[in-house]
């Protein structure tokens, strides 16, 4: 014990319970103290509004938060483990944001699912969540103000991407601000705490696709039934106990099941990636942070070699494509729009270079967002 004790304090032979009480009073006046900055800080934070109101900037700036947690970790001296830093300024930052306006994000409802987690983990709690029953619903929910951002999935690492949400970023003004990624464990839910008499197995499409060996090998015979999110799968099986759902413990808490098995995703490491949106005219462009992404819907004419000529400004001006998906663009020529990420920011001169390059032997050509990556 005494090899790990803080060099302020080392056990001294006096009884274990008046050694903790004495630790419990220095921690409540350490508490006093976190309070009364924490509230200096929100002071702080309320005259930093009243000075934006002046030229109208935004409340909520990904950029300037994420230089703030990447400062802090760097300068973390312990024993804090630098991967809490994150999540710890992440609420403190939400809660003195909220003193400003509190902002209104929309996500894939109802509550539980792995979409409102990535939203609470990006925004801190201290916002207005909004459950939208599907993506499409997310896209018009901040399309037409009624929230100020969208949390949606682009990505899995077991299943790849998200085509709805592709599509969807394609078609809308919205753009990217930031994204999140969340290390997802889908979890056998029910009424039941058993596996027999499943009969149902109720949950989003990529959850089921996610499990589908773990399925067929305990369950082949039950029913796989889509639906529009893993927690509408639970509040399904919280009707009916011959219905089971794939879903997270949040969602098993929220509607009031079993947890009958934990981590049935086929893949230990399965990862999804989120990104936030909001709406281009009210959006003001993210300051360059240094790990920063630029992500891009590109289609070039049937002719041989255009692909490769889409890499070749990237190469030349020394651009890293973090990511490479194709789409079909829906024109029934056997044509496709390609979605990239780029390692960097536009006001970079060889991203601004590349990108020139790039829009002007494309036929289609739309940045969907530049934004800080994920600091988590």
């Amino acid at each position: 014990m005494a090899d790990h004790a803080p060099d302020h304090f080392k056990p001294d032979g006096r009884p274990v319970d008046e050694q903790l009480a004495d630790l419990r009073v220095r921690i409540d006046v350490v508490d006093q103290q976190l309070l009364t900055l924490l509230n200096e800080r929100a002071k702080l934070a309320q005259a930093v509004g009243e000075v934006k109101k002046i030229d109208g900037s935004p409340v909520f700036r990904p950029d300037r938060e994420a230089q703030v947690i990447d400062k802090l970790k760097n300068r973390n001296p312990g024993p804090v483990l630098a991967d809490s830093i994150a999540p710890i300024w992440r609420e403190i930052m939400s809660a003195c944001r909220s003193l400003e306006a509190r902002q209104r994000v929309a996500f894939l409802g109802p509550i539980g699912t792995f979409t409102e987690q990535a939203m609470l983990n990006y925004f801190g709690s201290s916002i207005e969540p909004i459950a939208c029953p599907s993506f499409d619903e997310i896209f018009r929910a901040t399309e037409a103000g009624s929230a100020d951002f969208g949390v949606v999935p682009i990505e899995n690492s077991t299943e790849g991407v998200v085509a709805r949400s592709l599509d969807l970023l394609l078609q809308s003004p919205l753009t990217i601000i930031g994204e999140t990624s969340l290390l997802v464990t889908h979890n056998l839910l029910r009424k039941e705490l058993s596996h027999d008499d499943i009969k149902v197995i109720c949950a989003h499409p990529q959850a089921l696709a996610q499990c589908q060996v773990w399925l067929s090998q305990n369950l082949p015979n039950a029913e796989r039934r889509a639906v529009s999110s893993n927690a509408e799968g639970a509040r399904l099986a919280a009707q009916d106990a011959s219905v089971a759902a794939l879903a997270s413990e949040r969602a098993a808490l929220q509607f009031g099941l079993h947890v009958v098995q934990r981590a049935v995703q086929d893949e230990a490491h399965n990862r999804t990636r989120f990104v936030v949106v909001t709406h281009t005219d009210t959006h003001t462009p993210a300051a360059p942070t240094g790990h920063d992404c630029t992500s891009l819907a590109v289609s070039v004419d049937n002719r041989p070699g255009a692909v490769h000529d889409l890499l070749v400004p990237l190469k030349r001006h020394d651009v890293s494509m973090t990511r490479f998906e194709s789409r079909p663009a829906r024109s029934g020529q056997w044509e496709y729009v390609f979605f990239i990420d780029l390692a960097g920011h536009p006001a970079q001169d060889n991203v601004a270079a590349a990108l020139e390059e790039l829009r002007a032997q494309c036929s289609l050509f739309k940045v969907l967002g530049s934004f800080p990556l994920d600091v988590h």
